[in-house]
């Protein structure tokens, strides 16, 4: 389905009462994201989108990343900004989108190789923070165990580019198939690096600085970066300077996929987040009575 990349709409919806933001019943990112072994997959994603040299540069000369004590601060609006677009209505996204367009408009890095300037809302590097999100959170999933056909994959990656128009980029211009993910990859692999402030957060990531209230999580913390650390891709764990062996990826599913049955194990009431479980409940009347609702794909 095209969208609006202004407003981020999805044309055919009835109205407010059918208001389900840019994916709803029926989509494949609902199913998805609200399981929560994807958490891994927002941290993977970090990883990945850190090895842009100029998004690193762009977000670590325009804020706080590098300054421990508010860097969870800027965590926790990142991962609000994931909810709302994900989750949100229509005007809830339009809002936050035009917040973040706003900002990223006004800001600029500088290229330290070169000492040149560059904007931090070029399209290339929103597209690359865009392709880490979905290739980070699409690859978890497979991996857990999370119930998804080629097809599926394939309709995760295309739902993704309303995602890619909230923060300015044309959809029209962004991979919609995993097969053509795959090619932007296979291009931008030999194009993109470990800069200094990628490794130092790299590093961080062993060691987070927590607010004092989630200090006790410090002693989950190595056993949680060394399994992210082995979901990134070969190529991209060498590129922090690590090998990229095979026998890490194998390690890695057996851990995603006994996480993900352990987690099924708890109570759905227990399992999801308010937003989630929303979604699975209007899924749930979606599936009982389809010729009532617009369809999501």
């Amino acid at each position: 389905m095209d969208i609006d990349a202004r407003s981020g709409e999805q044309p055919g919806l009835a109205g407010p009462a059918d208001d389900h933001g840019l994916f709803g019943p029926g989509s494949v990112t609902w199913r998805v994201m609200g399981e929560p072994v994807l958490v891994v997959g927002g941290i993977r994603a970090l990883l990945l989108q850190a090895l842009h040299p100029h998004s690193m540069w762009g977000t670590a000369q325009n804020s706080e990343l590098m300054d421990p004590a508010t860097a969870w601060a800027r965590l926790g609006r990142t991962v609000e900004f994931v909810r709302v677009r994900t989750w949100g209505s229509r005007d809830e996204v339009e809002r936050v989108g035009r917040r973040i367009r706003k900002l990223h408009s006004k800001l600029s890095g500088v290229d330290m190789r070169t000492g040149e300037p560059f904007r931090v809302d070029e399209p290339e590097n929103l597209l690359w923070v865009h392709m880490g999100e979905v290739d980070s959170y699409l690859d978890i999933a497979r991996r857990s165990g999370v119930p998804l056909s080629r097809a599926d994959a394939d309709r995760f990656v295309d739902e993704q580019r309303r995602a890619a128009a909230v923060v300015g980029l044309d959809p029209a211009g962004v991979p919609s198939s995993v097969a053509e993910m795959r090619d932007y990859y296979a291009d931008m692999r030999h194009r993109v690096w470990a800069c200094d402030e990628a490794k130092e957060g790299f590093r961080r990531m062993f060691n987070p600085a927590l607010p004092s209230r989630l200090v006790p999580l410090k002693l989950a913390a190595p056993a949680v970066g060394v399994l992210v650390v082995s979901t990134l891709p070969r190529w991209a764990r060498r590129k922090y300077g690590l090998p990229g062996l095979p026998t890490s990826d194998l390690a890695a599913t057996l851990t995603l996929k006994g996480l993900y049955r352990t987690t099924r194990v708890v109570p759905e009431r227990y399992r999801y987040g308010p937003d989630a479980r929303r979604a699975r409940e209007l899924t749930r009347e979606h599936a009982s009575a389809p010729a009532s609702w617009p369809l999501a794909s």
